[in-house]
């Protein structure tokens, strides 16, 4: 298993350049949004400030309680495992449903059948446990 897995949340251990020129500095935070050649390397969303919308439609800089606020995205660029650690698994932060979603969608056909095959016998197996004890 790679140490990091789409859509975990990550933070930059060195500065990252992004394409506009400017670079990310350390400990920026960012998301997993691609794996590359099984984790040679990753394509990361970097995160900024919390910002939010004015009434011009315009970033202004807002709190992370606000409701409406939201971290800008610096850049999203290529980055390799020593230049990130992990600050939260995706299963973590999106929870189990969300996470096997995730990892079926990156599975062959013949093992997404496998894995549905295995969910109904579950399925059966607990139907037959709630009839056994009611």
């Amino acid at each position: 298993m790679n140490q990091f897995q789409l859509f975990d949340s990550v933070q930059l251990l060195e500065p990252v350049l992004l394409v506009e020129g400017d670079a990310a500095p350390k400990g920026t935070p960012g998301a997993i949004v691609e794996v590359f050649n099984e984790g040679d390397a990753f394509l990361v969303e970097l995160f900024g400030q919390w910002v939010k919308y004015d009434d011009a439609g315009d970033f202004i800089p807002a709190t992370q309680d606000d409701p409406e606020a939201f971290m800008e995205t610096l850049g999203v660029e290529t980055v390799y495992p020593h230049q990130i650690k992990l600050l939260a698994a995706a299963r973590d932060v999106m929870g189990d449903r969300s996470s096997l979603r995730v990892l079926a969608s990156e599975l062959s056909d013949d093992l997404v059948a496998e894995v549905l095959d295995f969910a109904e016998f579950l399925k059966q197996r607990r139907q037959q446990k709630l009839s056994a004890d009611g």
